[in-house]
Protein backbone atom coordinates (compact mmCIF):
# COMPACT_ATOMS: atom_id res chain seq x y z
CA UNK A 1 0.00 0.00 0.00
CA UNK A 2 1.60 3.29 -1.18
CA UNK A 3 2.08 6.51 1.23
CA UNK A 4 -1.00 8.34 -0.83
CA UNK A 5 -3.18 5.31 0.56
CA UNK A 6 -2.24 5.16 4.11
CA UNK A 7 -2.65 8.79 4.60
CA UNK A 8 -6.29 8.98 2.92
CA UNK A 9 -7.04 6.09 5.26
CA UNK A 10 -5.67 7.83 8.47
CA UNK A 11 -7.57 11.18 7.20
CA UNK A 12 -10.76 9.12 7.48
CA UNK A 13 -9.59 7.73 11.45
CA UNK A 14 -8.61 3.79 10.47
CA UNK A 15 -7.47 3.05 13.02
CA UNK A 16 -5.59 -0.18 10.86
CA UNK A 17 -3.62 2.34 8.96
CA UNK A 18 -2.36 4.43 11.66
CA UNK A 19 -1.48 0.70 13.27
CA UNK A 20 0.18 0.32 10.09
CA UNK A 21 2.03 3.59 10.17
CA UNK A 22 3.05 2.89 13.93
CA UNK A 23 4.49 -0.32 13.30
CA UNK A 24 6.15 0.75 10.05
CA UNK A 25 7.93 3.85 11.63
CA UNK A 26 8.25 4.16 15.65
CA UNK A 27 11.22 1.95 15.98
CA UNK A 28 13.41 4.00 13.45
CA UNK A 29 11.51 7.10 14.82
CA UNK A 30 12.81 6.45 18.41
CA UNK A 31 15.90 5.43 16.77
CA UNK A 32 16.39 8.55 14.98
CA UNK A 33 14.99 10.65 18.21
CA UNK A 34 17.78 8.63 20.46
CA UNK A 35 21.01 9.55 18.08
CA UNK A 36 20.09 13.08 18.76
CA UNK A 37 19.19 12.81 22.59
CA UNK A 38 20.94 10.03 24.04
CA UNK A 39 18.67 9.08 26.10
CA UNK A 40 16.11 5.78 25.22
CA UNK A 41 13.43 6.70 27.45
CA UNK A 42 13.48 10.48 26.39
CA UNK A 43 13.59 9.17 22.69
CA UNK A 44 10.92 6.90 23.26
CA UNK A 45 8.58 9.52 25.07
CA UNK A 46 9.30 11.95 21.73
CA UNK A 47 8.28 9.39 19.01
CA UNK A 48 5.00 8.63 20.86
CA UNK A 49 4.64 12.50 20.84
CA UNK A 50 5.06 12.66 17.11
CA UNK A 51 2.66 9.64 16.81
CA UNK A 52 0.30 11.26 19.03
CA UNK A 53 0.18 14.64 16.77
CA UNK A 54 0.10 12.61 13.67
CA UNK A 55 -2.97 11.43 15.28
CA UNK A 56 -4.72 14.30 16.41
CA UNK A 57 -4.31 15.95 13.23
CA UNK A 58 -4.85 13.20 10.92
CA UNK A 59 -7.97 14.72 9.44
CA UNK A 60 -6.51 17.94 8.31
CA UNK A 61 -2.79 16.46 7.40
CA UNK A 62 -1.33 17.73 4.64
CA UNK A 63 2.35 15.69 3.76
CA UNK A 64 3.74 17.70 0.96
CA UNK A 65 6.82 15.37 0.78
CA UNK A 66 6.67 11.28 1.71
CA UNK A 67 4.96 10.16 4.99
CA UNK A 68 8.27 8.81 6.10
CA UNK A 69 10.55 12.37 5.37
CA UNK A 70 7.11 14.41 7.22
CA UNK A 71 7.54 11.45 10.18
CA UNK A 72 11.39 11.99 10.69
CA UNK A 73 11.42 15.81 10.03
CA UNK A 74 8.50 16.01 13.13
CA UNK A 75 10.72 13.84 15.17
CA UNK A 76 13.83 15.53 14.46
CA UNK A 77 11.87 18.77 15.26
CA UNK A 78 10.46 17.62 18.04
CA UNK A 79 14.01 16.10 19.68
CA UNK A 80 15.70 19.47 19.22
CA UNK A 81 12.78 20.84 21.36
CA UNK A 82 13.85 18.58 23.64
CA UNK A 83 17.13 19.60 24.04
CA UNK A 84 15.89 23.08 24.02
CA UNK A 85 14.18 22.05 26.87
CA UNK A 86 16.76 20.81 28.77
CA UNK A 87 19.37 23.35 28.02
CA UNK A 88 16.97 25.90 29.68
CA UNK A 89 16.45 24.00 32.51
CA UNK A 90 19.92 22.83 33.39
CA UNK A 91 20.42 26.89 32.93
CA UNK A 92 17.81 27.50 35.52
CA UNK A 93 19.26 25.86 38.54
CA UNK A 94 21.06 27.31 41.20
CA UNK A 95 24.61 26.18 41.63
CA UNK A 96 26.88 25.30 44.32
CA UNK A 97 25.21 27.00 47.65
CA UNK A 98 21.99 28.79 47.46
CA UNK A 99 23.03 32.41 48.25
CA UNK A 100 20.29 34.11 50.58
CA UNK A 101 20.40 37.25 48.50
CA UNK A 102 19.43 35.57 45.42
CA UNK A 103 16.76 33.58 46.82
CA UNK A 104 13.74 34.85 45.45
CA UNK A 105 11.36 36.58 48.17
CA UNK A 106 7.53 35.79 48.43
CA UNK A 107 7.36 39.35 46.91
CA UNK A 108 8.89 37.86 43.86
CA UNK A 109 7.10 34.79 43.65
CA UNK A 110 3.55 36.61 44.20
CA UNK A 111 5.05 38.93 41.10
CA UNK A 112 6.03 35.97 38.98
CA UNK A 113 2.03 34.28 39.64
CA UNK A 114 0.68 37.54 38.73
CA UNK A 115 2.85 37.92 35.65
CA UNK A 116 1.91 34.66 35.01
CA UNK A 117 -1.54 34.43 35.13
CA UNK A 118 -1.13 37.68 33.08
CA UNK A 119 0.35 35.97 30.32
CA UNK A 120 -2.86 33.21 30.52
CA UNK A 121 -4.64 36.13 30.68
CA UNK A 122 -3.64 37.50 27.32
CA UNK A 123 -2.93 34.25 25.40
CA UNK A 124 -6.59 33.81 26.15
CA UNK A 125 -7.79 36.79 24.79
CA UNK A 126 -6.31 35.59 21.45
CA UNK A 127 -8.82 34.65 18.80
CA UNK A 128 -8.38 30.77 18.03
CA UNK A 129 -6.35 30.69 14.89
CA UNK A 130 -4.21 33.21 16.21
CA UNK A 131 -3.09 31.42 19.49
CA UNK A 132 -3.21 28.66 17.97
CA UNK A 133 -0.12 30.10 15.50
CA UNK A 134 1.30 31.43 18.69
CA UNK A 135 1.17 28.16 20.93
CA UNK A 136 3.13 26.47 18.02
CA UNK A 137 5.58 28.93 17.75
CA UNK A 138 6.29 30.14 21.07
CA UNK A 139 5.57 27.09 23.09
CA UNK A 140 6.45 24.08 20.63
CA UNK A 141 9.57 25.90 18.57
CA UNK A 142 7.83 25.27 15.48
CA UNK A 143 9.30 27.73 12.78
CA UNK A 144 6.78 29.25 10.65
CA UNK A 145 7.34 26.92 7.49
CA UNK A 146 6.31 24.31 10.09
CA UNK A 147 3.55 25.80 10.98
CA UNK A 148 2.04 26.72 7.85
CA UNK A 149 2.60 23.44 7.11
CA UNK A 150 0.43 21.66 9.57
CA UNK A 151 -1.95 24.16 9.68
CA UNK A 152 -2.47 24.60 5.93
CA UNK A 153 -2.10 28.01 5.65
CA UNK A 154 0.56 30.26 3.84
CA UNK A 155 3.69 31.75 5.91
CA UNK A 156 2.01 34.87 5.04
CA UNK A 157 -0.92 33.88 7.07
CA UNK A 158 1.58 32.56 9.34
CA UNK A 159 3.27 36.01 9.89
CA UNK A 160 0.32 38.28 9.97
CA UNK A 161 -1.19 35.87 12.62
CA UNK A 162 1.61 36.00 14.59
CA UNK A 163 2.20 40.12 14.77
CA UNK A 164 -1.38 40.27 15.25
CA UNK A 165 -0.63 37.85 18.63
CA UNK A 166 2.73 39.44 19.57
CA UNK A 167 0.83 43.08 19.73
CA UNK A 168 -2.10 42.00 21.49
CA UNK A 169 -0.40 40.26 24.09
CA UNK A 170 2.25 43.26 24.64
CA UNK A 171 -0.86 44.72 24.68
CA UNK A 172 -1.79 42.97 27.49
CA UNK A 173 1.16 43.19 29.08
CA UNK A 174 2.50 46.68 29.33
CA UNK A 175 2.31 47.65 32.94
CA UNK A 176 4.64 44.68 33.65
CA UNK A 177 6.93 45.30 30.65
CA UNK A 178 7.08 49.04 31.57
CA UNK A 179 8.74 47.99 34.55
CA UNK A 180 11.10 45.89 33.76
CA UNK A 181 12.44 48.49 31.38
Amino acid sequence: MSDLDILERLRGSSQDAFETIFRSYYPRLVGTAESMLHDRAAAEEVAQEVMLELWRRRARLSVDTSLRAYLFRATRNRALNWIRHEQAARRAEPHGAPDPIAQPSAHNDLAQAEIDRAIRAAMDELPPRCREVFELSRVHGLRYSEIAEALEISIKTVEAQMGKALRIVRERLAPWLAGAE
